[in-house]
């Protein structure tokens, strides 16, 4: 099995990077290879764990039927993933831009890091993909 690190700038809501970077995340969980994700400037609010789903007034929808997705539902359900499969997910947010934009509490098994830990998981890992902004 091999080890791949993906690193994702964009903010929830923003891009379909986003999107994309967590069915490349999900295909490789799935093909059983460790996974390293570092998250930079407004990814690091992809975990937040204080997010809540939210009505659509404009549709005449309710918070349930509105069943408005919350990207720290996907990040939780890739852990899930990872650990069903028995293989690592290793969630690590840039703590500078945590620290910035006051998105301290993540969901479980994300971790602070640093711009140097991106480095270490780059070195490390078999195959390398970033996702940056536009």
């Amino acid at each position: 099995m091999a080890t791949v690190t993906i690193g994702l700038m964009d903010p929830p809501y923003e891009s379909a990077n986003t999107v994309t970077g967590f069915r490349i995340i999900d295909a490789a969980l799935r093909k059983g290879h460790h996974v390293n994700v570092f998250l930079y400037e407004g990814a690091v609010a992809l975990g937040f764990a204080e997010q809540k789903p939210h009505a659509n007034p404009v549709k005449g929808k309710s918070v349930e039927e509105f069943d408005h997705p919350n990207p720290k539902d996907w990040v939780h359900a890739l852990f899930e993933l990872a650990a069903t499969r028995g293989v690592e997910l290793d969630w690590v947010n840039c703590g500078l831009c945590v620290d910035e934009r006051g998105v301290d509490k993540q969901v479980e098994g994300a971790r602070r890091g640093s711009p140097a830990d991106f480095w270490k998981l780059a070195e490390a890992a078999d195959g390398l993909l970033f996702i940056p902004t536009r």
